[in-house]
């Protein structure tokens, strides 16, 4: 045999074992049609050994982007039979291998997925092309050999041969996707059933993630510019760590938002409380989170007017975090004079809440972003030039400036020089 073939034979053999050990190791943290369960005390226990690679993580697999599924879609009672659908997703840490996570958390028949590609590599799930979800589950892929680079477009086809009923959707996703049917292809600023992409990268220390409300999904911003606050972050650390934006427009901290007459969720999603363990505590690679809420319960109706029972909220998600060995950051809340609902009854209740977050006694660190964007010469506004027209919502330069007022030193509670 040539010298040359030999060589080639040798590559192809060891990448084919390198493979074949991937799948099995990564096999066994492969979940399909489960739903997600809380950690039991040995699991929790051992998460905070190892705060970078909670239980349920291999340790080499990092999310580098997630959206939460926040409702079925209007008008999709059937979903999309005969269709693909084309999320397009921006990534923040790169990775040699990649895994994606469907949910049917809003259908109500099982959601069937016939082909799935990740940059136009084929997906599997448990060996197979195919994949069934059931009503009210969700699924997690094979490993598939694909580079992921960070801070860069990636996509992620899905195909749907049967009406399934209702599409889990993410809305108002500041990105341009698509959907493609007999008649053609179309653009949405939707995400569609498709829920996490993690790659495998064994350098990165883990994944930062962030639960929040409209000014995490950023609102405001300009759609495909990458220019949320978390897109920020994660140029500042130069794309070393997973950034889990697990952003929800309307979210608040401890209510759901209320059911449609048809009995659809409204924007908004259930309440951080609730969703904590799917959105954060079971994210891959989690080490630390950083907690954005609090100023729906403010200002939508009905109106939170105790400011102690948002504080001892956010103290109760800070505990969650802490069994599982996670760091916890928590952001003060924003003004919002000239929105709508702003009165000075609920400002109170926003600078009460400010107060007790830097007093240092709910989060283990605080990013102060109330100070970030305020007025000086107004303090319950954001300044004009941050603001996107509404008074409570930012635009790109705001939201920079609420990137940049994070002390990355605290995001790990190391000292770390900003080098962006």
């Amino acid at each position: 045999m040539p010298r040359r073939q030999g060589y080639a034979l040798l590559i192809a053999l060891v990448a084919g074992t390198a493979a074949l050990a991937a799948a099995v190791a990564f096999g066994t943290s492969l979940t399909a049609g489960q739903r997600q369960e809380p950690l039991s005390g040995s699991q929790a226990h051992a998460a905070a050994r190892n705060p970078a690679a909670p239980a349920h993580s291999t340790g080499a697999w990092v999310a580098t982007w997630t959206a939460a599924p926040v409702s079925a879609e209007p008008d999709a009672r059937r979903g999309y039979p005969g269709s693909t659908v084309r999320n397009i997703v921006h990534t923040s840490v790169g990775g040699d291998a990649a895994r994606i996570t469907l949910s049917n958390l809003f259908g109500t028949a099982p959601l069937v997925i016939d082909q799935a590609t990740v940059n136009t590599r084929p997906v599997t799930f448990r060996g197979r092309p195919t994949v069934t979800v059931g009503a009210g589950l969700q699924v997690v892929s094979d490993p598939v050999v694909v580079p992921v680079a960070p801070d860069a477009d990636l996509e992620i086809t899905l195909r749907t041969p049967y009406a399934t009923g209702p599409v889990t959707q993410h809305p108002n996703a500041h990105q341009t996707s698509y959907l493609a049917d007999g008649r053609g292809t179309w653009s949405t600023t939707r995400w569609r059933y498709l829920t996490a992409v993690d790659v495998r990268n064994e350098a990165s220390p883990g994944a930062i993630v962030v639960i929040g409300d409209s000014l995490t999904a950023g609102s405001g911003s300009t759609t495909d510019a990458n220019t949320r606050w978390p897109d920020v972050l994660s140029d500042r650390l130069r794309h070393a760590y997973g950034i889990a934006n697990q952003g929800i427009a309307g979210n608040r901290l401890l209510r759901d938002s209320p059911l449609t007459a048809s009995g659809v969720r409204n924007i908004g999603g259930r309440s951080a409380a609730q969703r904590f363990e799917r959105d954060v505590l079971s994210v891959a690679g989690a080490k630390t989170v950083i907690i954005a809420l609090g100023i729906n319960d403010v200002q939508q109706f009905p109106q939170e007017p105790d400011p102690q029972r948002l504080t001892n909220g956010l103290r109760a998600l800070t505990e969650r975090a802490h069994a599982q060995g996670l760091r916890v950051v928590g952001a003060t809340l924003t003004p919002f004079q000239g929105y709508g609902t702003w009165t000075p009854e609920r400002n109170r209740v926003r600078l009460a809440v400010n107060q007790e977050i830097r007093s240092g006694r709910v989060f283990d660190a605080f990013i102060d972003f109330d100070r970030a964007v305020r007025d000086p010469y107004a303090p319950n506004r954001i300044l004009p030039e941050y603001d996107s027209g509404d008074r409570l919502h930012f635009n790109d330069a705001g939201y920079r400036a609420l990137g940049h007022a994070i002390d990355l030193g605290a995001v790990d509670g190391t000292p770390k020089a900003d080098t962006f």
